[in-house]
C-alpha cells in the first residue's frame, strides 16, 4: 500500500509519497492549484502506478484550499482522508528541529495517513456546501452589523446622551427612522411635535397609536432639549450616525436573504433538528453545514469534540487545575450555533434545564453550566441525525 501526503497552500501544493514501510518513494512534486497543476498530479500518479486500490491521500485541512483539491481525488477515486492540522503537528513536534518545509510536510502527512489509518471523509454534497459558504457568510454579517451598532451607541453618547431613555430597542424600526433622518437634538427639536408623532405612529404600523406616539415625541423633545450632549463638530456625528445606519438596514437585508435561501436548502435535507428546544430552522442550517454528514463520527464525543465543547483540562506535577475551560478547537461557527441553542435550552426544555438548574446549585458558574447544556445537547444532535428521528423532550419527572 502506497501513501499520498499533500501539503496545501494557496496557490501551489506539495505532494509526498511513501511506502508502507514508511520510505519516501521518488522525488515529491509541486503542482499549481490549477487545470495544469491538477494534469501534473495525475502524471505523478500514473507515473508511480497509483490507483484506489493501492493508494490512499491525505490532506491537511488548511483553510479553504483542500476543497478544490479533495473534490478532484473524489472524482479519480481515492480514499481521501481530510484531517485537523493539530494531528500533523503532533507528529512534526517529534522532530528536534522545528523546521517547516512544504516537503517535509508533505511527508509527515503521509506518515499520519499510514500510521494512523483514519477513515475516508465522505465526499460533500452540494447543498451542504451551499449551506457552509451561506451560514459563515451570514455570522460574518451579524457580527458586523454588531459592531456598526456598538459604532452608533459610542456617537450617540457624545451627542444625545439621553436617546437610549426613551427607546427600549435602539436600533427598531422607530428608533432607526429618527436616527436616520434627524438624529441629533436641534434636528428633533425643529420638528413638529405633530409631525415626530405622526412618524412614530406610522412606523410602528400603528401599533404604538396617536396618543403614545404623541407621549414618545413629547420625551423627545424634552430629552432634546435638557441634553449634555457635547455642541460642537455635529455634523459630522450626524452623518456618520447616518451612513452607519444605512450599513446596517443593508446587512440586515442580505441576512434576511441568505437566512431564506439557507432555510430552503436546510429543509430539502428531511432533518428532525428543529425539534430541539432552542433550534431554530437558522441554527439547524449552520448545524447542517459545519457537521456535512454525520458518518464522519462513530461516537458523539468526536462530534462534541469537533465543535470545541470539550474540556481542557490543566494539570502540571501536583497541580490539579479545580476549574475546567472549552477546548474551543474545531467548528468555531458549530461552536456558536450549539452554544446559542444550548443557551435557550438551559431555561426552555425540561430535562436540560433541570440539569442547567442542578450545576448551578452545585456552585457552578452560568457559562460553565451553560456549557454543559451545550454538550448534552452535541449529544442530542448526534443522535437525531445518525438515527433520523425527532428529539422527544424527557420530562424531569419520568
Amino acid at each position: 500500500m502506497f501513501y499520498i501526503g499533500i501539503d496545501i497552500g494557496k496557490r501551489h501544493h506539495e505532494v509526498g509519497l511513501i511506502d508502507d514501510q514508511g520510505n519516501p518513494v521518488g522525488k515529491p512534486l509541486r503542482f499549481a492549484n490549477s487545470k495544469a497543476g491538477s494534469e501534473k498530479l495525475v502524471e505523478f500518479i500514473n507515473h508511480h502506478h497509483l490507483t484506489p486500490d493501492n493508494a490512499v491521500v491525505g490532506l491537511e485541512a488548511t483553510g479553504h484550499y483542500w476543497l478544490s483539491v479533495f473534490s478532484f481525488l473524489h472524482q479519480l477515486g481515492f480514499k481521501t482522508t481530510v484531517f485537523h492540522p493539530l494531528q500533523s503537528d503532533a507528529l512534526r513536534h517529534f522532530y528536534i528541529r522545528k523546521t517547516k518545509t512544504d516537503v517535509r510536510d508533505a511527508y509527515l502527512i503521509a506518515q499520519v495517513i499510514r500510521i494512523d489509518s483514519p477513515e475516508e471523509t465522505p465526499f460533500l454534497e452540494e447543498d451542504l456546501l451551499q449551506l457552509r459558504h451561506l451560514e459563515r457568510l451570514r455570522y460574518s454579517f451579524v457580527d458586523q452589523i454588531s459592531d456598526l451598532k456598538r459604532k452608533i451607541i459610542s456617537l450617540l453618547d457624545q451627542v444625545f446622551p439621553e436617546y437610549e431613555q426613551v427607546f427600549s430597542d435602539l436600533f427598531g424600526k422607530a428608533s432607526s427612522e429618527i436616527l436616520l433622518h434627524v438624529p441629533l437634538p436641534e434636528d428633533i427639536l425643529k420638528m413638529d411635535t405633530e409631525k415626530l408623532a405622526a412618524v412614530l405612529n406610522r412606523v410602528s404600523k400603528g401599533r404604538l397609536g396617536k396618543s403614545r406616539a404623541y407621549d414618545k415625541a413629547l420625551q423627545l423633545k424634552e430629552r432634546a432639549e435638557h441634553t449634555f450632549g457635547i455642541s460642537i463638530g455635529t455634523d459630522v456625528f450626524k452623518m456618520q450616525i447616518q451612513l452607519l445606519l444605512e450599513q446596517i438596514l443593508l446587512l440586515e437585508k442580505h441576512v434576511n436573504q441568505m437566512e431564506a435561501a439557507m432555510i430552503d436548502i436546510s429543509n430539502r435535507q428531511q432533518h428532525f433538528l428543529t425539534t430541539i428546544t432552542g433550534v431554530s430552522d437558522v441554527t439547524a442550517s449552520v448545524i447542517l453545514g459545519e457537521i456535512g454528514t454525520i458518518d464522519r463520527f462513530e461516537r458523539p464525543e468526536q462530534l462534541v469534540a469537533f465543535a470545541g465543547l470539550d474540556a481542557s483540562v490543566h494539570q502540571s506535577g501536583d497541580f490539579h487545575s479545580s476549574g475546567t475551560r472549552l477546548s474551543k478547537r474545531g467548528s468555531p461557527y458549530l461552536r456558536r450555533a450549539i452554544w446559542q441553542a444550548g443557551f435557550v435550552a438551559s431555561f426552555h426544555d425540561p430535562a436540560l434545564s433541570l440539569h442547567y438548574q442542578q450545576l448551578r446549585k452545585r456552585g457552578k458558574a452560568h457559562g460553565t453550566a451553560v456549557g454543559a447544556v451545550a454538550r448534552k445537547l452535541t449529544h442530542i444532535i448526534f443522535a437525531i441525525l445518525r438515527d433520523n428521528k425527532p428529539y422527544v423532550p424527557r420530562s424531569p419527572h419520568n
